[in-house]
């Protein structure tokens, strides 16, 4: 309803903007002495690149109503007068629908406003338009998603636009409003502009949806009195909810803009788009100012939706690529060009047109550049094939030879062969060279493609091509091809390139020489890349990276000082770096009056920048950067593990520092080391069970990206033949090659006397997820077993030899093994006799024992995957170290359906070993028990009549003993059954000779003592009299024992001769 105003002094008739015509908009004139009308003029994308710049202009009507244009086709026939009516009728009912629509969300978004104001308010006049009005953009850009759907031609739309047709004039106003509105008139009128304010407050009190009250409010506060124009704006655009009108809202996005509201711009820019969704000048605007600002995500909603309204627009693709690309979406980008590079390849099939000059247009405008863009997409995505399609198919078009499709049935590019090379071909049939031309840059592309795919000679053929060419004019060209080579790990190709372009002063960078110092380094040459470090260091002084490869390579070459001096350089100057400034905010008088969240959004960026958090696509970038970091490092471990086991010490060293570097990168990965009952590995960015919240459209996006990959990674591995999810590899390295990696690791820490930091690198790699399996868990703890052994560390020997014989049940080799590896001597012998390993041995006595007696009293335990009795306390059972659960099929002791066979008969073994235990412990009572029934189960092994022999002597000599002579007797019984048995050889009879003169020596019969002590001698004299290198056997004990009985019965001058014989260095 429009309200007039009369200015009485005037004689002008001034319009409330709620009676203006839909087409037109109104800016009152200071001196409110005329109506300024502006007509709109619809702005055209121009292309800043290489087109010509194409202007447009759209005259509107202004005064008419375009649901009832003129007719200017009276006399066509009458049915087609009748159909065009139904038609008509049609699009206008579907008009009223959408007009409806659009009217809705508007009117939600005034409610919205104003109660916000009411609530800051308390609902009274006095403290209208005080407060901040601020929008969530997020909540916006999703009703503005929907639109874009709706444009893009889901549902029927006809008709010219939504905002062109008759406007609603709003709600009947009440006669108080009436009233109030024409005092308010009044005083505006009359200058007295703080009584306008208030009244006109009062009227939006009572009615908010008064568009006039709104309108000469703005005017208020746009005044010289006040002089407020950021507050006038806001209030503008409150009125502009209400009038409507596509041109205002497009006033209004330009001052927003201006001013620096860019996210209210924004919102007035789509508020326009759900006014008239053909506009594409409001989406180009919108997409400009979003680009401008770095919101890539809502430009790229912009510029898809443009390119939906004009497919395969070229102009648009170019706005769009950056954009894609800063949201890593290449696969998209590639789609879109794809799809624009087969529409121009099925509308200009000639590879060509004329434009209104005359002049060829290559491709129709889909020229060699985009086709090298569409490469490049698919080159930077990993799809090589497709890059060498594009080129050649491209190409092949642009020369207007599109119908030549035989070249695609050749697997290499002889289509483009050059004729001055001899190039040495399998040729397919008849089918001979092209020779056909070929732009150097496509070639480059081609290069790139066939390295990267791994087709190494056709790619050198494209590569020595394009380095035949002047390395000032393609310097460019010459460096991606040498980054070609390098990621192939082709170091000696890469460098000699890399050296090319660090020769020339116009081409040579500090990332060349740093990048032909890592290939100099990857070949050997280790003092050569150490001089062109230095050379880098000494053009930066501050360049950290060139100090810390430097110093690597001062500490393999054995120069730890100078290293020590470069590192500590480093960690000065890190400490001496100055903090980051903080991002600017907008000024608070001019976020104060925006509707939007500009300075919200400026501190969220601020606590973006200061916590240093990643996105999903900075987190795989540098994923494939430690990835590419992994494999040049394994690749030079490789070429040094000969030289390493051969015992080079500058290799030895070399090897050390680039395998300790891989084994830290693996056990810092938290992927590898999860929580969860899963025993493989599943990539870095696994698919996650939990149901994500998606507060914004960036976490959604970052959702989104996290599937593709975890889909990518399956696809991979089903490829594979792995159909579990698992990864085989971590990194480009194999699982496998991991293993062997940190075993030769702690071997060769062990060897160097560091025992403690090879077991916590082999400790803390059987916890990882990929390391689960039964046989990997047995290969680790022999592998601590061995370093254990080596390190002089018995308790560990017995700790690992215990989780070995838990997880094999009723298997005698783990017993071996320990028995093995313990050896002998007093540390040994205190592992041996530790208390934990003699409980263990007793339990599995009762078990072994109760498995043969009577098995009903055994349950399986499916957790620790062993038997145990029925009555088995808890405690003893976790007393135990459990082993995570075998597979099944992983060791021949186990059945089909998991669970250990059950022994058939009595073990030797394991009753032998526990009296030996009780044997060293001093328990002779106890070992004749055992030891014993070891006898009864094995009475011909030589071993056991030994044990019997020594517990019987021993036991006799105990004051405890009743039976002293029978003891001797039995034990001296047991001694000749030893002989018996072990004395079939000549190279053991030193061995028999010495445990009887040891075992007279004990009696106290010196005479019989000393007779064995010297047969033993005597043994080893003949021995050495035929190998001066043989072995001493127990010489140097029997002499020692020997030289105490001469000592002790005063024959001292036989007992020196021992000493100068046997006993001295």
């Amino acid at each position: 309803m429009a309200i007039p105003i009369i200015d009485a002094l005037m004689g002008a008739c001034v319009c409330s903007w709620s009676c203006l015509d839909p087409f037109t908009t109104s800016v009152w004139d200071s001196s409110l002495s005329r109506c300024v009308v502006r007509s709109n003029t619809m702005r055209y994308f121009i292309n800043n690149n290489t087109r010509d710049e194409h202007h447009a202009e759209e005259e509107y009507y202004s005064g008419e109503d375009l649901d009832d244009p003129p007719s200017e086709d009276e006399d066509e026939d009458e049915d087609d007068t009748t159909s065009s009516s139904e038609e008509s009728g049609e699009e206008m009912e579907h008009d009223r629908e959408e007009t409806a629509e659009v009217q809705s969300q508007n009117d939600a978004d005034f409610d919205r406003l104003v109660a916000q104001i009411r609530r800051g308010d308390g609902g009274t006049s006095a403290g209208m338009l005080t407060k901040e009005w601020d929008f969530s953009m997020q909540d916006k850009e999703a009703e503005f998603r929907d639109d874009l759907r709706q444009a893009s031609g889901v549902g029927k739309r006809k008709g010219k636009g939504r905002g062109r047709g008759k406007r609603r004039t709003g709600p009947v106003l009440s006669q108080q409003v009436r009233a109030l509105i024409g005092e308010g008139n009044q005083a505006y009128i009359d200058s007295d502009i703080p009584e306008t304010i208030r009244i006109m407050q009062e009227v939006i009190r009572i009615e908010p949806r008064a568009a006039s009250a709104w309108s000469v409010l703005a005017q208020c506060y746009d005044s010289h009195n006040l002089n407020e124009p950021h507050r006038a704006l806001q209030l503008r655009i409150m009125s502009a909810h209400l009038n409507q009108d596509p041109d205002e809202w497009d006033q209004l996005a330009l001052e927003s803009k201006r001013i620096g509201y860019h996210q209210q711009a924004l919102y007035c820019y789509r508020k326009l788009y759900n006014l008239e969704p053909s506009n594409t000048n409001a989406l180009w605007d919108r997409a400009a100012l979003a680009k401008e600002i770095g919101d890539f995500r809502i430009a790229r909603h912009s510029l898809l939706a443009i390119l939906k309204q004009l497919p395969h627009d070229l102009t648009v693709l170019d706005e769009l690529r950056p954009v894609l690309i800063e949201t890593n979406e290449l696969e998209l980008c590639a789609n879109l060009f794809q799809s624009a590079f087969e529409h121009y390849q099925a509308t200009f099939p000639s590879g060509s047109a004329t434009n209104e000059a005359g002049a060829d247009v290559p491709g129709g405008g889909f020229g060699l550049m985009e086709v090298l863009v569409l490469a490049d997409l698919y080159n930077s995505s990993g799809e090589y094939v497709m890059a060498i399609v594009t080129i050649k198919q491209g190409c092949r078009w642009l020369q207007g030879r599109s119908k030549q499709t035989f070249w695609d049935k050749v697997d290499d590019d002889r289509e483009y062969d050059v004729a001055d090379m001899k190039i040495d071909r399998v040729t397919e049939g008849e089918l001979g060279a092209g020779m056909y031309p070929l732009d150097v840059n496509a070639r480059h592309r081609l290069a790139i493609a066939r390295i990267k795919m791994g087709d190494i000679p056709e790619g050198k053929i494209h590569a020595k091509i394009i380095l035949s060419q002047n390395v000032g004019e393609y310097a460019p060209l010459f460096a991606e091809i040498a980054d070609a080579y390098f990621d192939r790990e082709m170091y000696a190709e890469a460098g000699q390139i890399y050296e090319i372009l660090g020769a020339d002063t116009e081409t040579s960078s500090l990332y060349v020489l740093m990048q032909a110092a890592a290939c100099r380094r990857m070949v050997g040459d280790l003092k050569e890349s150490a001089e062109v470090y230095e050379h880098v260091i000494v053009a930066d002084p501050t360049h950290n990276d060139a100090k810390m490869k430097l110093a690597e390579i001062y500490e393999i070459l054995g120069e730890p000082r100078k290293a020590l001096d470069l590192v500590m350089q480093v960690i000065d100057s890190r400490r001496r770096r100055p903090g980051r400034e903080k991002e600017g905010t907008p000024q608070g008088d001019i976020t104060s009056t925006s509707l939007f969240e500009e300075k919200a959004i400026a501190k969220r960026k601020g606590v973006v920048a200061k916590t240093q958090r990643l996105n999903i696509t900075q987190l795989r970038e540098l994923e494939t950067q430690k990835e590419q970091e992994v494999k040049q490092g394994y690749h030079r471990v490789k070429e040094l593990w000969p030289q390493m086991l051969a015992g080079e010490e500058e290799a030895v060293r070399e090897w050390l520092m680039e395998a300790e570097k891989l084994v830290e990168t693996y056990r810092e990965t938290r992927n590898l080391f999860l929580t969860s009952k899963h025993p493989g590995f599943r990539g870095m960015f696994p698919r996650s069970r939990k149901r994500i919240t998606e507060a914004t459209e960036n976490d959604m996006a970052s959702r989104l990206q996290l599937e593709l990959g975890r889909d990518t990674i399956a696809r991979k591995s089903k490829s594979d033949g792995s159909g579990s999810g698992d990864l085989d590899s971590f990194r480009t390295v194999k699982f496998d090659d991991w293993l062997r990696l940190f075993m030769q690791y702690a071997f060769v820490l062990t060897k160097q006397g560091n025992f403690d930091q090879a077991y916590e690198v082999l400790r803390h790699v059987a916890y990882s997820n990929p390391f689960q399996k039964q046989d990997i868990q047995d290969t680790i703890r022999l592998a601590i077993i061995s370093c254990s052994l080596v390190g002089d560390q018995p308790f560990k020997v017995v700790e690992y030899s215990r989780k070995l014989i838990n997880v094999h049940q009723f298997n005698n080799e783990p017993y071996r093994i320990m028995l093995a590896s313990l050896g002998s001597g007093l540390r040994a012998t205190d592992g041996f006799l530790v208390s934990t390993l003699s409980k263990h041995m007793l339990r599995e006595l009762r078990t072994h024992a109760a498995a043969l007696k009577n098995s009903d009293t055994l349950r399986w335990n499916p957790v620790s995957k062993r038997y145990a009795p029925v009555g088995t306390s808890v405690k003893d059972e976790e007393e135990d170290l459990e082993a995570p659960a075998p597979e099944a099929g992983s060791s021949n002791t186990h059945l089909s359906s998991g669970q250990t066979k059950l022994p058939t008969k009595d073990n030797p073994i394991l009753v032998a070993m526990y009296g030996q235990i009780c044997l060293a412990a001093r328990s002779y009572q106890s070992a004749l028990f055992y030891l014993l029934h070891a006898y009864d189960y094995c009475q011909e092994d030589p071993l056991i009549c030994l044990c019997l022999a020594v517990a019987s002597i021993g036991r006799a000599m105990q004051r405890q003993a009743d039976n002293r002579h029978h003891l001797i007797t039995q034990g001296m019984a047991f001694l000749t059954k030893y002989r018996n048995l072990r004395g079939g050889l000549a190279d053991e009879m030193d061995e028999i000779e010495y445990n009887f003169g040891r075992t007279f020596h004990q009696l106290g019969l010196y005479t019989l003592a000393v007779k064995h002590y010297e047969r033993v001698l005597h043994v080893i004299e003949e021995r050495l009299r035929v190998n001066d290198q043989a072995d001493y056997g127990v010489a140097l004990e029997a002499a020692y024992n020997l030289s105490l009985i001469y000592v002790m019965t005063g024959a001292t001058p036989l007992a020196q001769d021992l000493y100068r014989r046997w006993l001295s260095l």
